[in-house]
């Protein structure tokens, strides 16, 4: 289990700036816990501070009830990837495992294993500076795994993988949470997300958003529609029309995104006007919707509108 108890990190004197702010949650075993942020949320210093790498300015962080740097062999306690190129150029894949595993007396035969199970056992011979970056994530993810840990912990992990290792990486993150393993993984990728965790820790700004369930986060981001199919879309949407009631054309002429308002009084509106209704169908929000309503607000660099690049009118 990770707690993070008040966990602040500033940089710099009087012009301090802060990176973390007081910042207290719980990554439980047994589950994928998602850490989701904006880019210069904190995400990957919060990561840091976890493994001993940056000392907070305050507060405290433990893994398995003691910091990671009062582990008597860290490895098969706590395994990391946060940066996928730091590994020596010159080295092999092999020898570079092999180095690590000296360190904690792990057998030549487990550093076989992570490198097949990694996909790597073709390549084990080759230098890693050759290596594409879906190799160099591999790699990392093999290290990481290389003591058996109770810990996972990883940053990004799919960046640079093809189609197939991103669902390698998916099952592979799963498994680990069902012997058990406390998971914790950093995504910007929402969809994959969606698809991966099961609990979620979300920051912006440095400041805890939410402590929750993907299910319950979803849920209750009030972000929902009803997908509306009519052959008089037209005369239902001047119907439906009010204050709070907002209505998108669909896909298609006979159909509407209608938000604010729900299928039952969808329903009595057209049947008290004859108009004809094929479908009513709930729209529950994604991952992606609900977080981008969240993080609004926490963004550190906001895009413009979209303008067309030669003659600079809004697209």
């Amino acid at each position: 289990m990770i707690k993070a108890n008040g966990l602040t990190k500033r940089y710099g004197g009087r012009t301090a700036k802060t990176v973390v702010d007081h910042l207290t949650f719980t990554v439980e075993p047994g589950a994928v816990t998602g850490f989701l942020g904006p880019n210069g949320a904190g995400k990957s210093t919060t990561m840091r501070m976890i493994l001993g790498l940056d000392a907070p300015t305050s507060g405290h962080v433990t893994v398995g009830d003691r910091a990671y740097a009062a582990q008597p062999a860290p490895l098969h306690e706590v395994g990391a990837l946060l940066e996928a190129r730091a590994v020596h150029p010159g080295r092999t894949a092999h020898h570079h495992l092999m180095a690590l595993a000296h360190t904690h007396g792990i057998s030549r035969s487990r550093v076989e294993h992570v490198l097949d199970l990694t996909g790597l056992t073709d390549v084990a011979g080759r230098r890693v500076k050759g290596f594409s970056l879906g190799m160099g994530q591999r790699l990392g993810i093999a290290a990481a795994l290389l003591g058996d840990p109770a810990t996972v912990i990883l940053d990004e992990p799919v960046n640079g993988l093809d189609p197939e290792g991103v669902l390698w990486i998916r099952n592979l993150l799963k498994s680990l949470a069902e012997e058990g393993r406390t998971v914790f993984v950093s995504s910007h990728l929402m969809s994959e997300m969606a698809l991966t965790a099961e609990r979620l820790v979300i920051i912006g700004r440095g400041r805890l958003l939410a402590e929750t369930t993907v299910a319950d986060f979803v849920r209750d981001s009030g972000v929902t529609a009803m997908k509306v199919v009519s052959p008089d879309a037209r005369t239902l949407s001047a119907l439906l029309a009010g204050p709070d009631i907002e209505i998108t054309p669909g896909a298609s002429p006979d159909e509407l995104d209608v938000r604010g308002v729900d299928g039952e009084y969808i329903g009595r509106i057209a049947a008290a006007h004859a108009i004809p209704v094929y479908e009513l169908t709930p729209r529950t929000a994604s991952l992606e919707q609900a977080f981008m309503d969240l993080t609004r607000d926490e963004v550190e660099y906001q895009a413009g509108a979209t303008h067309d690049s030669l003659t600079g009118a809004a697209a």
